[in-house]
């Protein structure tokens, strides 16, 4: 399948919200009146997207077509205009769709350093995976570092991921110090002269002050071989968990500096509308999406093919 085809099948849930309950509010010859934006506004929370996004909406809904006659065609338009403004934030992010490497920072010299967080079962290991491959089909050479020392599982299934992909990567065993993983991946990386050094790191709670310390010891010791780095700061989100993912992105994004977000597991949720909550209030881009098991699920985030894939047919 197509881009577009693999958006439209994994937000197939969150568009069934939007496109079959939502619609069936609005028929052609009835008035727009505060009860039916009151009851839009409360399905549009049901996918996620936060009261903020949604009333955002429903303001201009109410201004634009309030106490008119319905004109299901136009309320949609309206709807849609403005989801693609909200994940757009202030536009000042913008990259080269062709390209799907163009969303991620890239190092004046050297290799170019990536840290990715996220806590334990977002998909995070997965993702690195995928970031990897498509890494490597750009011609890009890659160093993995697996500083998820916690659990030995982890460092076992980055391995496994390593091995079938074909890059190299730096661990240790079960219990290690995470930032010396860390630090000689980063050699590694310089003295292999890899294009890139993606760091993996302990899925962790947010709310684990210790393990969050251990985030910045890992930033600071990847500095002393490299120090302009990290260069991005991933933070890994499933959206199935929905308005949880803001309190995660929150507590992370100090920890890390987190530059971008990797929405995981994007397929068959019906609350993919938190991509709409966390681009709004933390003002955090999400830069890549996971719409699938395989190792080529990962596509570059576009807000305009997001948004026509929900609204698609």
């Amino acid at each position: 399948m197509g881009l577009f085809d693999r958006l439209k099948t994994g937000l197939k849930k969150t568009k069934d919200i939007l496109r079959t309950d939502v619609r069936d509010l609005f028929r052609a010859g009835d008035i727009l009146d505060d009860d039916l934006l009151e009851d839009f506004e409360g399905r549009l929370i049901r996918t996620d997207m936060g009261v903020q996004a949604a009333t955002q909406i429903v303001t201009r809904l109410r201004e634009e077509h309030g106490g008119r006659t319905v004109d299901v065609d136009a309320i949609w338009a309206t709807v849609r205009s403005e989801l693609v403004d909200l994940l757009k934030g202030d536009g000042s992010v913008q990259w080269d769709l062709a390209d799907p490497l163009s969303p991620l920072a890239k190092a004046e010299s050297g290799p170019t350093v990536i840290l990715v967080a996220g806590v334990n079962g977002v998909g995070k290991t997965t993702s690195i995976a995928k970031i990897s491959n498509l890494l490597q089909q750009q011609n890009k050479k890659v160093v993995l570092a697996a500083a998820d020392t916690f659990r030995a599982a982890a460092v076992e299934q980055l391995t496994m991921w390593s091995e079938r992909l074909g890059c190299e990567i730096v661990r240790k065993e079960s219990g290690a110090d995470p930032a010396s993983v860390a630090w000689e991946g980063a050699s590694k990386a310089v003295e292999t002269k890899a294009d890139y050094l993606i760091v993996d790191t302990a899925g962790r709670l947010q709310n684990q002050k210790n393990l969050m310390d251990e985030l910045h010891k890992i930033r600071r010791v990847i500095q002393k071989v490299i120090p302009d780095a990290p260069h991005e700061s991933l933070l890994v989100l499933d959206a199935t968990t929905g308005q949880n993912g803001l309190s995660q992105a929150a507590s992370f994004s100090e920890a890390v500096e987190c530059t971008g977000l990797v929405l995981a597991k994007l397929d068959g949720t019906a609350r993919g509308g938190v991509t709409v909550a966390i681009r709004q209030e933390m003002g955090i881009p999400v830069k890549y999406i996971g719409v699938g098991e395989q190792i080529d699920d990962l596509e570059l985030f576009d807000p305009d093919g997001f948004v026509d894939a929900l609204f698609a047919t």
